[in-house]
């Protein structure tokens, strides 16, 4: 049998806040507050100091200046060695008539200043492992068998400390459950016993994924490993606040080609993996049984407890940690060439032990597809599963997976056995033009040349899918179409930041009409291998990880992937090469004092944190100054009576007169001066996307003549309508009312295409062929849309292009795939 602790049931997740996995733990992890020595105190206490640090005290900077401009060469612009030097010289130089001097004498003194930083230090450690097995004297042992392999970490139980006490992140941390789910199971053993009780609990996340900086100079390869934690809420994790921290690169065991495919190599790497794994979260085990006395960054201190939680990783190394065979389930025993039937069930630490100890090894790697010898690193933590602690990977398993590589893939092979070849190549450069023609949206990566490309990133998988529902609409079937409908339905809703059960059930449901659709590439003989596929495989079980995680936005493998380019890939770039790992060490320890500086001092109130948080904030563009100038600018002749309507809209409406039932006459004139924006920048609430401080998040609107010095950019957008929701209550001066001129459109039908699940509209029309027009204010201005037009199964214009695409097409859909917050408007 194989070692370690007894397993009850697992503590988890739920979206931004987390949830005890138990039926008797709802009212043990309350997150008290107590007093330094663990003594609970009243809830109405006032909190200790979060720092000793005086107001003026810059330790070890000698002022703002000197911090600032620390921060800005090192963290901001990461400016060579060689130029800082030459920047203190000049700087210097300019100084030295003043008798003054720059803030540092060179990048010795820049690095020295940082590396005294008394907060957020958390030293390198190492650790070595070499290959122990018996090794036969008299064949020769390969070179993989002698070598040693060092692994480089930090305390992770430290780097938790230091987020738990960031004052950053005081009004956006759980310190109890938000909900409790009674699922089936164990009780959980910690919350037992009493000792835990008011205590705080603490899921650690982690993620592990390899990553190659350079292919050009050598295949030079690094294996992070990040931790998080569970309590702070997902807006936090997407806003890259320090709130995902590196704590070790893992030992990457090479050998040659002709030793590669050695079992006993196989096998080492693996148990070096897990092995390493333990090592680095040894230190979290005293804080698992006995709680822990830890200080917030509201300054209370709490009784803590430690436990695993998700484990970020792609499908590869799933099956790495979950010790099964490829093309195996992680999660349960469904054998590969039938996944989808439903029959095996579910994995878990003490089925698989009971499993390794009853059932001869060769049985359980053809009958199981477990790897018996190899121990899993939760083996060594109590109440630790992986079967069950493995994450969803909504960026690899669904958007990469299932979407680039299976259902656009599928597509172009039912276009060329439905056309040919030839016909077949016609089409996707149709579909090509199609995408090329998107219109401009702030995140969206665009697709000049079509998406024919071979290079695919995370980024232009998730750009394509936003786009490439429309554009296959009249050259595919309407069962494709639908199935790519319920795909998408199913990708934007398991993204959402809070999941009901009402949308479990909608979840269910186009999960359940993806698989029915799915089956017209395998009647057109697209597939003929059916759909017995492991990262289509892992949408059934995502019903239950929502269960156990909550919402799964915030532990998919694009938080770890966009880690790496903080804490591996710029570290890399800034070392000379030469050994680079023990430099991208020291870069990642000087940036983590930079930042908790940072937030020492902000909660210390030394750095000036007020900024302008407007609804809008505006670009002026030079052009007419008065109403009449601007009318023959736009070409809007009757600009002056749609001011004069919007302007009694504003002051003088009320239940029974607006600007629909009222004479011109009795309509404020205007003859004052006009300013003229080019762009406006919109903040609105939309934790589901990345975004920032409190989940919000910030797009440009574009109205202008010129985009980049070409043709013109007019953005489209969400208008509240609602005559409840007007802006009479709303602030505004006497003198200025932030407006836009805007063109109306209209639903076409009064519900979405049945097959597309999108609304359909057009531009809006007066009997006499001219615009809609209408100005309105801009607090009405809800959120950016993303027209799309609807083509049919003729080839698209050649002169139509996103510049264009407005003036000449008269039927667009309203894209709800475009971003989560459009999702959710247009739902």
């Amino acid at each position: 049998m194989r070692p370690g602790f007894s397993c009850g049931a697992c503590i988890l997740l739920l979206g931004s806040k987390f949830v005890l996995d138990s039926r008797n733990s709802g009212d043990s992890f309350l997150g008290h507050i107590c007093d330094a020595a663990g003594n609970f105190v009243p809830a109405d206490t006032v909190p200790p100091p979060l720092t000793s640090r005086q107001l003026g005290d810059w330790m070890p900077y000698h002022s703002l200046q000197e911090f600032e401009t620390a921060e800005f060469l090192y963290r901001k612009v990461q400016i060579s060695a060689g130029d800082i030097d030459k920047l203190m010289h000049l700087w210097g130089l300019s100084l030295t008539q003043h008798g003054d001097a720059p803030p540092f004498a060179d990048h010795l003194d820049l690095y020295s200043t940082i590396d005294k930083t008394p907060v957020g230090d958390v030293p390198w450690q190492s650790f070595s492992m070499k290959y122990s097995a018996d090794v036969d004297p008299v064949s020769n042992p390969t070179p993989w068998m002698d070598a040693t392999y060092t692994t480089w970490f930090r305390d992770p139980r430290t780097i938790i400390c230091n987020m738990l006490g960031n004052p950053d992140f005081k009004d956006e941390i759980d310190y109890m459950p938000y909900r409790e789910w009674k699922g089936p199971g164990d009780a959980d053993e910690i919350a037992k016993d009493e000792t835990m009780h008011g205590s705080t609990f603490i899921p650690v996340i982690l993620g592990s994924d390899k990553t190659t900086v350079s292919v050009a100079t050598g295949q030079n390869d690094y294996y992070p490993l990040y931790a998080s934690i569970g309590n702070v809420h997902n807006n936090v994790c997407h806003a890259h606040r320090n709130a995902v921290a590196v704590i070790g690169f893992l030992a990457i065991p090479k050998t040659t080609k002709k030793h590669s495919d050695d079992p006993r190599f196989r096998k080492f790497k693996k148990q070096l993996f897990h092995s390493s794994l333990s090592r680095i979260l040894s230190s979290f085990k005293p804080g698992m049984s006995v709680p822990k006395v830890v200080q917030f960054g509201d300054g209370h201190f709490r009784r803590v407890v430690y436990g695993l939680s998700p484990y970020i990783a792609d499908y590869p190394k799933q099956v790495v940690l979950a010790c099964v065979i490829q093309n195996w389930c992680a999660k349960c025993f469904a054998y590969p060439d039938n996944l989808d039937s439903g029959e095996g069930g579910l994995r878990s630490r003490e089925v698989v032990d009971t499993l390794c100890e009853e059932v001869d090894s060769g049985v359980l790697w053809h009958e199981w597809g477990v790897i018996s010898d190899v121990i899993p690193f939760t083996n060594d933590f109590a109440c630790a599963d992986i079967h069950q602690l493995l994450a969803p990977d909504i960026l690899h398993q669904v958007i990469k997976g299932a979407f680039k590589d299976h259902l656009v893939a599928w597509v172009e092979k039912y276009l060329e056995k439905e056309h040919g070849k030839t016909c077949a190549k016609e089409i996707l450069d149709d579909i090509d033009h199609q995408i090329a023609a998107a219109l401009p949206f702030a995140g969206l990566c665009r697709f000049p040349q079509g998406h024919g490309f071979s290079q695919w990133t995370g980024d232009d998988s998730k750009a394509l899918m936003k786009v490439y529902l429309p554009a296959i609409e009249g050259h595919v079937p309407q069962d494709i179409i639908r199935c790519f409908w319920a795909f998408h339905e199913f990708c934007y809703i398991v993204q959402q930041d809070t999941i009901g059960e009402d949308t479990l059930l909608w979840l269910s449901d186009c999960l359940e009409s993806f698989h029915c659709y799915q089956k017209i590439f395998q009647d057109t003989g697209s597939r003929f291998n059916g759909f017995s596929l492991p990262r289509q495989h892992t949408l059934c079980h995502y019903l239950m990880l929502i269960h156990l995680f909550g919402a799964l936005n915030r532990i998919c493998s694009s938080i770890t992937e966009s880690k790496h380019i903080k804490a591996v890939k710029e570290p890399w770039r800034r070392s000379s090469k030469f050994n680079a790992l023990g430099q991208m060490l020291l870069t990642n320890q000087r940036l983590d004092k930079l930042a908790m500086s940072h937030s020492d001092f902000t909660a210390c109130r030394m750095l000036d944190t007020s900024y302008i948080s407007d609804h809008f904030a505006y670009l002026e563009r030079s052009c007419a100054r008065n109403i009449h100038a601007l009318a023959d600018e736009l070409g809007v002749l009757n600009l002056p009576r749609l001011v004069q309507l919007f302007l009694f809209d504003q002051l003088l409406a009320d239940d029974t007169h607006t600007f629909d039932n009222v004479p011109l006459s009795a309509c404020p004139r205007f003859e004052g001066r006009v300013k003229v924006f080019s762009s406006a920048a919109a903040s609105f609430y939309a934790p589901s996307d990345p975004s920032g401080v409190g989940g919000m998040r910030h797009e440009h609107i574009h109205a202008t003549p010129s985009w980049r010095q070409g043709p013109a950019r007019n953005d489209t957008v969400f208008v509240n309508t609602a005559s409840e929701d007007g802006i009479n209550g709303m602030e505004h001066t006497r003198e200025t009312f932030p407006c836009a001129l805007v063109h109306w459109f209209k639903a076409i039908v009064n519900e979405p295409n049945p097959d597309t699940g999108m609304w359909m509209v057009q531009p809006s029309f007066h009997a006499d062929s001219s615009r809609e027009l209408s100005i309105i204010h801009v607090d009405t201005i809800i959120h950016a849309c993303h027209l799309i037009p609807i083509f049919d199964s003729d080839f698209t214009p050649e002169n139509l292009t996103l510049h264009n695409v407005l003036d000449i097409w008269l039927n667009f859909y309203v894209n709800r795939f475009v971003d989560h917050h459009t999702f959710e408007i247009a739902s």
